[in-house]
């Protein structure tokens, strides 16, 4: 490193100084520019051969196995996500794994995401249906007999028609539990309802879920709508591989709601394998170039994209800034969880939780509490 440029320093492992932009510069050398950045990441089911809605003796080896491995595309925390399984997979695999900080042992870990069981069989996609379940008493009792305990759960994604719903939502939040919705049939008014209740986040926008219709919108429809409490934010995932959401579709949400969008990877097991089958949860998925289907189907399965190949991608798709780019895979998803005092920025006192990227966005090394945790070519 020849020159360094910046405003702010390090103290006890977090940004001391009286503010910072979102996005500054720094130079080194033979390289014109690199913003500085970190990505959160909340929708990954598995990566690298690890598929975490699989039951081992061993859960937190595997986690650890992707957690460093997602350093090198510049995610310094991530929820990992269990889909639709059985009970005794939930009962299994959550209590193995802890709310804890990230370091050269890997990105950071925020907490589980639960996406289902308690989602529209009419828009499963690849969760097996003979796992879906209904709220058949009220709520807690459903959640618990399904995932035996919401110690460590940071979101839960659910459809917001299913009867009880909404009670769950309500129980969900005061337990500090983001709630998201997806793959759902739910028309808008249902939708407006779960988010008055608390819901704060759409799973993967356009996809499993009603398209957008003008007499009915939707799920889609809470990117503009004015029934959402004052004060409150909906945001909405995107998976900016460029597969599941056509560029003209990313435009048209980016354009409605920019401060919602919310990058997400969907990554499943295969990321960073070659081609061929691998599993998710129950199901066998095929992947075939770049696209991942549930295996002898045409039904996408996740995605097996990583972080900084969504950015780069929603950036040329939207034709939006850098800075808008990088904060919707930082900024946003912070701001979702409800912890961009720590995350999510460079303001004083946050960690120093810290991506380089160059002019091309390309990852060239990653920092985790102000020390450096992967380089690019060491």
């Amino acid at each position: 490193m020849q020159q360094v440029q910046y405003t702010g320093f390090f103290y006890n492992c977090r940004i001391n100084e009286t503010r910072l932009n979102n996005c500054f510069n720094v130079y080194l050398e033979g390289v014109k520019r690199v913003d500085v950045d970190f990505h959160i990441e909340l929708l990954p089911t598995g990566g690298y051969g690890v598929d975490f809605s699989q039951p081992s003796e061993d859960v937190s080896a595997g986690v650890s196995l992707v957690a460093k491995k997602i350093l090198e595309h510049g995610v310094t925390s991530f929820c990992p996500t269990l889909v639709t399984s059985p009970p005794a997979v939930y009962h299994k695999v959550l209590p193995q794994i802890k709310v804890q900080n990230g370091g050269r042992h890997g990105a950071g870990v925020l907490g589980f995401h639960l996406e289902g069981p308690f989602i529209s069989a009419e828009k499963k996609g690849a969760h097996p249906q003979q796992y879906l379940r209904t709220f058949q008493s009220g709520g807690l009792r459903d959640l618990m007999e399904a995932y035996g305990s919401l110690n460590n759960v940071s979101m839960v994604t659910l459809a917001p028609e299913l009867a009880y719903s909404q009670s769950v939502v309500r129980e969900l939040c005061q337990r500090g539990i983001t709630v998201s919705l997806g793959h759902s049939v739910a028309n808008l008014s249902q939708a407006e309802e779960a988010v008055q209740h608390g819901a704060s986040f759409i799973t993967h926008l356009f996809n499993a879920m009603l398209p957008f219709h003008h007499r009915d919108p939707g799920i889609v429809g809470l990117l503009t709508s004015d029934q959402i409490p004052a004060g409150r934010t909906v945001y909405y995932g995107m998976i900016a591989d460029g597969i599941h959401t056509n560029p003209a579709a990313l435009r048209i949400a980016h354009r409605a709601h920019p401060s919602g969008l919310v990058l997400v990877t969907d990554a499943i097991t295969a990321m960073g394998l070659p081609p061929g089958h691998h599993t998710l949860g129950q199901q066998v998925i095929e992947i075939q170039g770049l696209h991942a289907y549930v295996a002898g189907t045409k039904t996408l399965s996740g995605s097996i994209a990583t972080m900084d190949m969504c950015v780069r991608h929603f950036k040329q798709a939207s034709g939006c800034s850098v800075e808008e780019a990088l904060e919707a895979a930082s900024l946003h998803p912070a701001q979702l969880l409800s912890i961009s005092h720590k995350k999510g920025n460079l303001d004083y006192g946050s960690d120093a939780d810290l991506v380089l990227l160059d002019d091309d966005l390309i990852v060239r090394a990653t920092y985790i509490s102000g020390e450096e945790v992967w380089r690019k070519g060491s």
